[in-house]
């Protein structure tokens, strides 16, 4: 299991062994001949030892002494004031602070008492991948492409034909789907790919979200990760962001079984978190059920950020939400008998090194959708087994370069690595 502690404040995750289920044993479809292996995504990727303040004293202290012999420069003044979404941020962190501190303290105090989050990290230190995606731009030239009638296409195709070829694909109209009960790696427009098992995705963007309504599956769970506009997105030029308005063209309602539960990760700017709960919400028919808390350790589990930092904050918000009918909708015994769900919970993990990778919320929210919920995860940037999942940049951390892939014996099963146990306290 990859949840490790849970209590009445929340839980504790084991992010890497949550991308991890599913690849132990992978078949792999290459120049048309298959093998088998097993795939780890790179442990490096969850090894941060300290928080970014230390790291930072460090760095400031060679900053010191390459700065100590320079002659001083007079400093432009700065405005002390604040502005009102740096207020409305500091009331909202006053409003959860004590929330975060006791409920992240008796969490972490559970897990260190049962080996979690000591400070132990992997052995292995070869470099990390530097992978270009360049799947939003391809998402760009495919939209040069002529739109196809709907009666005249398909919308739903497999992964890998009977002979291993995977050169049929079409990845930005229609939902490709593993069937497999393994995971596949394949080939996909030049480039390697680890497939989950049953998982389906759509890579595209906004124009062309279509193939997915058309899929015909309606959903108990939908996350969403929004491209949030913010200032260091547009500084920095990682990816595009998004409008907060253009988030209302989202076919929301046409994906939704009733009482879908569906999640969505904020910033920590309070009008998006205002928006999301009192116009995005409403707008598709969703009330408001719970605000959860991501809160970001080290693996000796200490804050990433200073809990109190007027600029970074060692948490993110989730707003969750539960679809509901319109009225004159005469609701079945399954819909009525709905698990509630708790408000003010936290999520604690160490953060992935890669930019704005989430942990999986699987295993957290099974409870409140049943173990056999179709999920849908919107704006993803990686796939999950048995889940949908649709984004620019859907593939883009299931590149092999982010795996290990060890060859593996084809006619001998492969032990499961040790499931670590889920505590409830």
């Amino acid at each position: 299991m990859s949840v490790l502690v849970q209590s009445e404040h929340g839980c504790v995750l084991d992010s890497r062994s949550l991308i991890d289920q599913g690849f132990t044993r992978c078949l792999r479809w290459k120049d048309g001949q298959r093998s088998h292996v097993q795939c780890r995504f790179k442990g490096q990727w969850f090894q941060m030892c300290r928080s970014h303040e230390a790291a930072a004293v460090d760095a400031g202290h060679v900053e010191v002494l390459q700065k100590a012999n320079k002659p001083a420069k007079k400093r432009k003044r700065k405005h002390s004031e604040l502005n009102q979404g740096e207020i409305d941020s500091q009331i909202f962190h006053e409003k959860i602070r004590s929330v975060v501190s006791e409920g992240t303290k008796s969490l972490l105090d559970s897990s260190r008492s049962l080996g979690f989050l000591n400070g132990a990290t992997d052995t292995v230190k070869e470099p990390l991948p530097v992978h270009e995606c360049r799947l939003a731009a391809l998402c760009e030239m495919a939209k040069e492409l002529p739109l196809v009638d709907d009666e005249e296409q398909e919308h739903v195709q497999a992964l890998v034909t009977e002979d291993g070829c995977t050169s049929h694909v079409d990845l930005f109209s229609r939902v490709t789907e593993n069937r497999a009960d393994g995971a596949t790696v394949v080939t996909l427009m030049g480039e390697e790919y680890v497939i989950p098992p049953h998982a389906s995705f759509l890579l595209s963007d906004f124009t062309r979200i279509q193939p997915l309504v058309h899929y015909g599956r309606k959903f108990d769970l939908i996350v969403m990760d929004p491209p949030w506009e913010n200032k260091s997105v547009k500084r920095c030029r990682r990816y595009s962001s998004l409008p907060s308005s253009q988030l209302k063209r989202l076919p929301i309602p046409l994906l939704t079984s009733t009482n879908c539960l569906v999640v969505t990760w904020v910033t920590n700017r309070p009008s998006h978190l205002r928006f999301v709960r009192e116009e995005l919400y409403p707008h598709w028919g969703l009330e408001v059920v719970a605000q959860w808390l991501w809160v970001k350790v080290t693996t000796s589990g200490q804050f990433v950020f200073p809990l109190d930092s007027p600029h970074k904050k060692p948490y993110e918000v989730l707003v969750l939400g539960r679809y509901r009918p319109s009225a004159g909708h005469s609701p079945s015994s399954s819909e009525t008998s709905e698990v509630p769900v708790e408000d003010s919970r936290l999520i604690v993990s160490v953060p992935s090194a890669l930019h704005s990778q989430k942990p999986s919320l699987s295993e957290v929210l099974q409870r409140y959708v049943g173990a056999d919920a179709s999920c849908l995860e919107l704006f993803a940037r990686s796939l999950q087994p048995g889940w949908t999942s649709w984004g620019n940049e859907v593939l883009k951390f299931q590149h092999t370069s982010y795996f290990t892939l060890t060859p593996a014996d084809d006619r001998a099963d492969i032990p499961k690595d040790e499931d670590k146990p889920t505590v409830t306290l």
